[in-house]
């Protein structure tokens, strides 16, 4: 029985199946640890000078909710320029999570329906269900492509928003150009908010990255430091979009979050000079080395084309059996069930070296074998 003091709506929270498998690596003597969503790569060393000097000179305390002015001007330049609009507006997060929690609570009531693609990030239909709105999803299987007659026809009257998500956390998808436009018209058409989480836009391989808010100027775009600079830990991210919902979102920080950690802020200020092409060039590497050990295995997969990520279709048994088998050799993925409906696929972050991705590559093609 849950305690009589806890909210109806924790009802909707479990601990997450990723923490769970996270705990586990810590038992470990010599996991092959191939579950970590988050860079292996170090912070920039420029970054890490710029929060010491921050926190060294006293730039510790509260900073406005919307973020300090030299960082979120910066970043409000570079959108106008990319989008080629002046009436967009951004402020700060507390990392691109925070920046969700906001959105949805911001836009959604109780009863509203939020369309969401499966597989999904797996905070997504916590959060939609957090505001009291109803969980839409549309497979997107077996290529996590998303066909936007589906999502034409799953738009009801009630249909508030859709939560869009390229480079995609778990599959990789990257959705092509003419996807995304014609998703982002359809928002537009249906007067349907579109929310853009962009957080792994500097991991696009195959093509240039391109948000539907190129096509559809009312797109609320989260985004964030995180994965691009590895600053997970240091909760950064930041809002863009019309200035209604961004002045919005920014007055529940006030009551919430606050605000962002405000050393890491002058941080990321700091970043945004940064090139980490070359970590990006090591990751396509990493993506092509995984997708053809996958591939020569057996593996069915459908190549990646973003973000740090494989979902590879388990070759025996469900997600779930099949992950319990690979943590047996100390081999750690994540069971595709946490982020889909569905119970077949895992997920392999590459995000790792290359020795570990060759060590869990092996594992996998020995488990293949047990068909």
């Amino acid at each position: 029985m849950p305690h009589p003091w806890i909210a109806d709506r924790m009802a909707h929270f479990d601990s997450s199946g990723i923490r769970k498998v996270f705990d586990l690596a810590a038992k470990m003597k010599n996991p092959i640890n191939l579950s970590i969503g988050q860079p292996d790569f170090d912070v920039p060393t420029a970054v890490q000078d710029a929060a010491v000097e921050a926190v060294r000179g006293r730039r510790n305390g509260y900073s406005p909710t919307q973020g300090i002015g030299p960082l979120r001007e910066e970043l409000l330049a570079r959108v106008k320029r990319e989008f080629g609009r002046e009436d967009r507006d951004l402020f700060i997060t507390s990392g691109t999570s925070g920046g969700l929690v906001l959105a949805m609570l911001a836009l959604c009531n109780p009863g509203d329906e939020v369309i969401v693609f499966d597989p999904y990030f797996v905070m997504y239909p916590s959060l939609v269900k957090l505001t009291g709105a109803v969980l839409r999803t549309i497979d997107t299987y077996p290529n996590f492509g998303i066909d936007v007659e589906k999502v034409r026809a799953a738009i009801t009257p009630k249909t508030k928003a859709i939560l869009f998500n390229s480079p995609a956390n778990p599959t990789g998808a990257a959705i092509d150009e003419s996807t995304v436009r014609d998703l982002a018209k359809l928002a537009a058409e249906r007067n349907v908010a579109l929310v853009s989480d962009e957080i792994y836009r500097a991991f696009q391989y195959d093509a240039p990255f391109v948000s539907p808010a190129k096509y559809n100027p009312d797109t609320i775009v989260i985004d964030g430091f995180s994965k691009g600079y590895a600053m997970t830990g240091w909760r950064l991210g930041f809002a863009h979009g019309p200035q209604a919902v961004i002045q919005e979102m920014a007055k529940l920080q006030q009551y919430t979050f606050v605000c962002a950690p405000q050393p890491f802020q002058w941080a990321g200020l700091a970043a945004l000079s940064v090139d980490m092409t070359p970590h990006i060039d090591a990751y396509r590497k990493k993506r092509d080395k995984l997708a053809g050990g996958l591939r020569a295995a057996g593996y069915e997969l459908a190549r990646p084309g973003g973000a740090f990520y494989a979902f590879p279709k388990a070759p025996w048994g469900t997600a779930t059996e099949f992950v319990a088998a690979a943590i047996e050799k100390e081999l750690l993925v994540i069971p595709g069930g946490i982020f889909s409906g569905r119970d077949t696929h895992f997920r392999i972050s590459y995000a790792a070296p290359d020795e570990v991705i060759d060590r869990g590559l092996a594992v996998l093609a020995e488990l293949a074998k047990r068909k």
